[in-house]
């Protein structure tokens, strides 16, 4: 009853200062200012020009809200997110904010954060980097009953550069190194909720038995929920110049490995870099710099957190997931939102 409480108060705050009609979005047949702290049954109850507050007809849905007073369906994640409430409900008032909600998803509260999950195998015995499909399919569930919105990877940049606003309950998902388990296990089952994920590939992998294969990735990434990006070309720590190792000779062996998995990927997938995964989750401006000279706009670690709109898009926190991870420690790992202030 929050959701109605608040779009009942926002009607008594238009209503003492109501606006002719802004010519943005079309007015309903029938609109009206309602009385203070009145709630009439039509279907718009007041509106000026940064709200409007309409009662939910049979049928309604956030996204036919959202197509009907923002032109674009998509945008229901903004009024969910305004109204705090996961969809309209048949004579229950929703505020719409006409001027779309805050891209960087800060309220009195906090600040929205994204957590990204990482991944490594899957297998029938769990172990340190090992997660099981049985453990793997109840994470996925979990996130698909409690309203969590996977999103691409991709999505975080526009997000961080203040442009675009992320759903609620944000997460992405991540699995590393490019195992042929990611296509035995994980993939059957973010296929059957439609959860997006990267997979983070270091190319020298490619061959061995255990790894997957260009053709698995070609049907992974045509299905149109999958991506691959660079995990380098080794899986070297990047941000460690060996002893022995000159100056000249260090940024030569950091531009294979920015480099190499990235000319691999574009000649056997015909997709973009757009991040990359540091191995060990070890990162330098030398590092930094070689990815910014070759296009790509974010770096993950492998430090846990969420990831708010201020958050370093070449430092991006990422929680790893463990064999031994009941529901309760994943549960406790999805940060969606942090204090404004703190990492």
């Amino acid at each position: 009853m929050r959701s109605r409480a608040a779009a009942v108060a926002l009607v008594a705050i238009l209503a003492g200062c109501a606006q002719a009609p802004q010519r943005e979005a079309p007015l309903p047949a029938e609109p009206s200012a309602a009385p203070r702290g009145a709630v009439p049954a039509g279907p718009l109850i007041a509106r000026d020009g940064r709200y409007a507050v309409v009662i939910a007809q049979p049928g309604d849905t956030l996204a036919s809200l959202a197509q009907r007073w923002l032109g674009d369906a998509a945008a229901r994640d903004a009024i969910a997110r305004f109204n705090r409430i996961d969809e309209a409900r048949a004579g229950e008032a929703v505020a719409i904010p006409l001027k779309g909600a805050d891209p960087k998803g800060v309220t009195v509260s906090g600040a929205q954060a994204a957590t990204i999950l990482s991944y490594h195998r899957f297998g029938a015995k769990p172990a340190a980097l090992t997660v099981t499909q049985q453990a793997f399919e109840a994470q996925m569930g979990y996130l698909a009953r409690n309203g969590y919105s996977v999103v691409p990877l991709a999505r975080l940049v526009a997000f961080l550069e203040g442009r675009e606003a992320l759903p609620p309950k944000a997460v992405v998902i991540t699995i590393d190194d490019g195992y042929r388990s990611t296509y035995e296990v994980a993939w059957p089952v973010l296929r059957k909720h439609g959860f997006p994920a990267t997979v983070f590939l270091y190319t020298d992998f490619v061959g061995a038995p255990d790894a997957l294969t260009w053709a698995q990735m070609r049907e992974m990434t045509g299905s149109g929920l999958f991506e691959i990006q660079p995990h380098s070309k080794t899986h070297t720590n990047l941000a460690i110049r060996q002893p022995d190792e000159s100056e000249a000779r260090y940024r030569e062996r950091l531009r294979r490995e920015v480099e190499g998995p990235i000319e691999a990927i574009r000649a056997q997938l015909g997709s973009r870099s757009t991040a990359y995964a540091f191995p060990y989750g070890d990162v330098n401006d030398a590092v930094v710099g070689e990815l910014r000279a070759r296009g790509v706009a974010l770096g993950v670690t492998v430090t846990p957190g969420g990831n708010a709109f201020f958050a370093p898009p070449f430092m991006l926190r990422r929680t790893m997931i463990f064999g031994g991870d009941d529901l309760d420690a994943f549960r406790a790992k999805l940060v969606t939102a942090l204090p404004v202030g703190k990492p």
